[in-house]
């Protein structure tokens, strides 16, 4: 079982957001530029890495200047909070070349999503850090993000880290696959890096836990192949329980018409998780929707499969002082 053992503190007034490129870098500067002015906006600072202004196709720079970005954030004492630029491909590479150490002797709340999922599994591994799954940089300042989300990890940053993960304002509904209700800790992200883990060092440990996964652009059938895969290497063996994020354009489509004849991805949710005998609850804010909802990882989670919540039981930040 794996809970976070460090702990960040929440966000000062005035603070400052260090921004790290960790996968795929900007196209237009704007798009850097607004995440930047949002913050300024908001009252704060923001301090770019090298790496934020770094291109090498659709990496932000080599490996290991991803990597000394991330360690110097965390060493900076100038720095509250350690953000991602966005996501997108990468972010493994850097594992092997980032300082742990110095991530869990100067820990602050870390925040990014989808390809940064390799991050948030190897600071749990490596550091015991408590970290957020939530938008980057470029996700505040884009304009088709919903104040939603803004409000949402603003709240979480300045220390208001517990209590029930809010549901989608335009998409209400969740479906219950599994009845049920548990205490564990929250571990997982984007289900194609989780499953690119197996095998290495940063393999991601979710044995006794709550198991959260999302996906953008996965049709069914790779969805089925990416669960027979963790399936056939145990990593559904040992569940407390299961919540299924946003899948974004992951049902088949005309976009996407490989297979017209096709289980529905509901289908192939039922196959692998309805036999597990644990709590299952599909479709939470959590993932590549439209709405995200800043998420704690690491730490102490409540499952109530029948009543279709998530609740934050334990802290994920450190009291303020």
């Amino acid at each position: 079982m794996r809970r976070a053992t460090v702990f960040g503190r929440p966000l000062p007034d005035g603070g400052t957001i260090g921004v790290a490129a960790t996968s795929s870098p900007y196209f237009n500067k704007s798009e850097v530029l607004r995440g930047v002015e949002w913050w300024e906006s908001m009252g704060y600072r923001v301090k770019l890495g090298e790496s934020v202004w770094e291109r090498d196709d659709y990496m932000a720079g080599s490996p290991e200047v991803r990597a000394r970005d991330v360690t110097a954030m965390f060493a900076d004492s100038e720095v509250d909070v350690v953000q991602c630029l966005q996501g997108g491909f990468g972010a493994m590479e850097t594992l092997p070349l980032i300082d742990y150490d110095v991530v869990a002797e100067h820990p602050k709340p870390f925040c990014g999503y989808s390809d940064v999922t390799a991050l948030h599994t190897a600071f749990l591994l490596r550091a015991g850090l408590a970290t957020f799954y939530s938008n980057g940089l470029m996700g505040m300042g884009w304009e088709k993000t919903p104040q939603f989300n803004k409000d949402r990890l603003l709240k979480i940053l300045r220390g208001e880290t517990t209590g029930q993960i809010p549901r989608d304002p335009e998409d209400p509904y969740s479906r219950t696959l599994v009845g049920g209700k548990v205490t564990a800790p929250l571990v997982g992200g984007n289900l194609s890096l989780l499953v690119r883990s197996v095998g290495t060092r940063f393999e991601f440990d979710v044995d006794g836990c709550i198991f959260i996964f999302e996906n953008v652009h996965t049709p069914p059938w790779e969805l089925d192949a990416d669960l027979i895969q963790l399936r056939m290497a145990g990593k559904l063996d040992h569940l407390a329980g299961v919540i299924v994020g946003d899948m974004e354009h992951s049902d088949w489509s005309e976009e996407r018409p490989e297979w017209p004849r096709t289980k529905s991805l509901e289908d192939v949710l039922e196959k692998h998780l309805m036999a597990l005998g644990v709590p299952v609850l599909y479709k939470l804010p959590l993932g590549h929707g439209k709405h995200l909802a800043a998420l704690p990882l690491g730490v102490d989670a409540t499952l109530d499969a029948d009543a279709k919540t998530l609740t934050i039981d334990q802290p994920a930040l450190l009291p303020a002082t």
